[in-house]
């Protein structure tokens, strides 16, 4: 069988992908990442560049839909009230986000002496999701380095699965980690790609869900072997969600940080079609960003092309979702099965199943 990386998720719905199925797809976009997979120590950092410039002297318009706010991401209060991106997007860990802002601020000072002194100072936006179940967090193993290598790997081709931010995280009680999806649709008679990259490390087993299919139940059942099956059932399942998922939502229509905010928010569509409630220990946040423009650091005026109009964008809310849904499926697909910390284990969903393939066939 391939390995994990190599494997392809079922199709979510009738929207065709882009040529990688990635949020690379979206022109510009790259991603690089930095896994640390030493003992205990199971973690990493993934850093998401919206375009090949410098992200603080041409900003990109973003917004973002907090869909439950246990979290502790940095920066989401001035990309609400600018309505810009200034910095690479940044996924670590829940104790790491202070050391991934600071190397973030390293970065954008070496390239801008500027900032902080005769400009103003720059907002790092770093977000994260606990990955304590499997990695030793209490180490603070993430340094700057880490976030410089991840910076330094970005490239369209976008690994997923046990890899980067998402080396520790767990999904529905299997192994979890990054996601990614795309769709491409027309609006407003032009065509418009929507791509999705997601930490995902929350949901129950029970509420898992596949294109529609509650499957989480069936999956616990078909456990091949003891070790599956104990690892599966370790978790009561009266036991509340818990855990977080970060959305990250790129797109090349052009839309202004208000729409942005409503394309962001769409995202919970696609997150609840998987099983999740948003359970109350669960941080579950979205961002949007275009790259259709940017806009100068500095300028006295910043002129926009023609925005697509409201009544237009349904098209790019029905992608986004579906790119969000994917891509949860595509983190749970991709993932390896992952041992770290006091010898805990997450079972990838193949290794749990491993006919899921035959499982997942529609019945005649």
């Amino acid at each position: 069988m391939n390995s994990p990386e190599m494997r392809r998720a079922p199709h979510i719905g009738t929207l065709p992908a882009g040529p990688r199925g990635t949020i690379a797809d979206v022109h510009g976009v790259t991603v690089g990442h930095c896994t640390l997979d030493e003992g205990a120590v199971q973690t990493g950092v993934t850093v998401i560049r919206p375009h090949d410039g410098d992200p603080f002297l041409d900003k990109v318009p973003a917004a973002a839909s907090v869909i439950n706010g246990f979290g502790k991401s940095i920066g989401l209060v001035q990309v609400e009230e600018l309505g810009t991106l200034e910095t690479p997007i940044a996924l670590t860990n829940t104790f790491s986000v202070a050391a991934a802002a600071q190397a973030q601020i390293r970065a954008a000072v070496r390239a801008n002496p500027q900032i902080g002194r005769e400009w103003p100072t720059v907002n790092p936006l770093v977000f994260e999701c606990n990955d304590g179940y499997l990695n030793d967090i209490q180490a603070l193993a993430v340094t700057a380095r880490h976030f410089d290598d991840a910076y330094a790997a970005a490239g369209p081709d976008v690994a997923g699965g046990s890899v980067g931010a998402g080396r520790g995280m767990s999904c529905f009680d299997l192994k979890g980690g990054i996601g990614n999806a795309s769709r491409v649709v027309s609006a407003a008679g032009r065509s418009y790609t929507v791509g999705a990259l997601v930490l995902a490390n929350f949901g129950r087993l029970p509420m898992l869900t596949i294109d529609g299919m509650p499957l989480g139940r069936a999956l616990a059942e078909r456990a091949d072997n003891a070790e599956a099956a104990a690892l599966l059932s370790a978790t009561p399942a009266t036991q509340p969600e818990q855990g977080s998922i970060i959305m990250i939502v790129a797109t090349d229509a052009p839309l202004d940080a208000r729409q942005l905010r409503r394309l962001s928010l769409r995202a919970a569509a696609g997150l609840a079609r998987t099983g999740s409630v948003y359970g109350h220990g669960s941080g579950d946040i979205a961002l949007a960003f275009s790259t259709a423009y940017t806009v100068p650091h500095g300028a006295d005026f910043v002129t926009l092309p023609p925005l697509v109009a409201d009544e237009r964008l349904d098209p790019l809310f029905r992608a986004c979702a579906d790119s969000v849904e994917q891509a949860i499926l595509d983190a749970l697909w991709r993932a390896a099965s992952v041992t770290g910390r006091a010898g805990r284990r997450r079972l990838s969903l193949h290794d749990s199943v491993p006919d899921l393939a035959q499982l997942l066939k529609p019945t005649p």
